[in-house]
């Protein structure tokens, strides 16, 4: 295995600081400028960049390659043969973005039969991993844990023996994770109907229930379960966990560890995230993001690239969250994107910056103005006052974030110069490929 940690200057300290320096003045004139418009707001700049410089976002393993459409995925040269070279891509988008400190793994994409081997590669890369994901939602030909297909649902299956086998597979999820040092499992499955009258509803969810809760009872001290929605896709007609309404009410019934993943492109076109997010919270039940942006469905495009605005609203509730509720409320933080056109590194990159940047801005919010303006009913004011936040630039902070912690001032400018891609392109020849699939 070729440590492509000492052969491209992506991971060389030195390297990154001299990209740095052609940039350090400016960006020290414009954090200044930036902290005297922010003290006339009464805010302390200081205060935004450290907790900017302490906030992360997990990447998702699954990313580190190119993404695709139901018709067709094209690859390129470079992408990870296996987890270790996944392990290598994601510790680039955190060397230089300086934002993900840990790594989401899928199994059984992911899998390995030295987890502890695993655990120690990354961390010698800086890494350590986030929730773990467990497959259900396609068959897994050639695997001796999963002889038996999923076409037709997995934990809702009709056939016992196939629920006890994605039950199986979700505990073995959870062992795995133990081993690298994980503290969540999420669930998403993709059981559900294309026809009306193929599927009994309430029998369906019922036997979710059961199949999650004999899940949840093996979740070891410390853990949580997370339960991921999905409107539609692979089932078209009806989903068995098709909203964050039949979210909560299976988390409800399964425990309190068990709680509900928010995906930003899973829910029906124009629904208010934000708002979800704020009942969420309200029942003690959030547990997370999967954070992308969408123009029609689940697009899973990088974050903030189609509608940032609605990333900062939903920041905006986090934000006051975690003002009332201090160090009790801390919700898992990961990526979940599809990068079909762009080098999965750089996406991973901005998309990390943009979720952050959405934090500061939320930070940024006059919450006693707002409070009053709501008290008083006058919701103009109540959503400039918003916009106020939204609209400052808060690039310095970012930027100064990064440089504090020794990663780039200018993340995918550096990467570019460093050769990495070209350099792994060596290593990982593309593998033809005329499949369909997202992953």
């Amino acid at each position: 295995m070729n440590d492509i940690t000492k052969s491209t200057p992506a991971f060389d300290q030195s390297f990154i600081a001299a990209q740095n320096a052609r940039l350090a003045d400016d960006l020290a004139r414009d954090y200044e400028h930036l902290g005297a418009v922010l003290r006339r707001r009464g805010i302390d700049i200081e205060t935004i960049t450290s907790a900017v410089g302490k906030f992360g976002v997990a990447a998702p393993s699954w990313a580190a390659g190119s993404g695709g459409t139901r018709f067709a995925r094209f690859p390129m040269a470079g992408e990870p043969r296996h987890i270790f070279d996944k392990m290598d891509d994601c510790a680039v988008v955190n060397r230089l973005a300086g934002a993900t400190p840990a790594v989401s793994l899928h199994f059984p994409w992911d899998e390995t039969e030295d987890p502890h081997a695993l655990r120690a590669y990354a961390a010698s890369r800086g890494l350590g991993f986030d929730a773990v994901n467990s497959n259900t939602f396609q068959d897994h030909p050639g695997n001796a844990r999963h002889p038996l297909s999923y076409k037709y649902g997995s934990l809702t299956h009709t056939d016992p023996a196939v629920r006890a086998q994605a039950v199986a597979h979700n505990v073995r999820c959870i062992e795995l994770g133990e081993a690298l040092g994980s503290k969540a499992l999420t669930v998403w499955i993709g059981d559900g109907a294309n026809f009306p009258g193929q599927q009994h509803f309430g029998k369906a969810f019922e036997r979710y229930i059961e199949s999650v809760q004999a899940v949840y009872a093996k979740l070891p001290a410390g853990w949580q379960l997370f339960l991921e929605h999905k409107m539609y896709e692979p089932a078209f007609y009806a989903t068995v966990i098709q909203d964050w309404g039949s979210s909560l009410l299976a988390a409800q019934a399964v425990g309190k560890n068990c709680k509900c993943l928010v995906d930003l492109g899973h829910h029906a076109p124009n629904v208010n995230i934000e708002m979800i997010v704020s009942r969420l919270i309200y029942a003690d039940k959030l547990a997370g993001f999967h954070f992308n942006d969408s123009k029609y469905g689940d697009d899973d495009l990088d974050a903030g690239v189609i509608d940032p605005y609605r990333l900062f609203l939903i920041f905006n509730e986090l934000v006051d969250a975690e003002r009332n509720q201090g160090a009790g409320f801390n919700p898992a933080y990961m990526l979940d994107q599809s990068h079909n056109v762009t080098d999965p590194i750089e996406s991973l990159m901005t998309s990390a910056a943009e979720v952050q940047r959405a934090y500061a801005q939320a930070m940024l919010v006059d919450r006693e103005a707002l409070a009053a303006y709501q008290t008083n009913n006058d919701p103009l004011m109540a959503s400039q006052t918003l916009k106020q936040a939204f609209v400052t630039d808060v690039q310095p902070i970012l930027a100064t974030a990064r440089l504090r912690k020794a990663a780039a001032i200018d993340p995918v400018a550096v990467y570019r110069a460093s050769g990495y891609r070209a350099a792994v392109a060596r290593l990982r020849p593309a593998k033809p490929s005329g499949g369909g699939g997202i992953v």
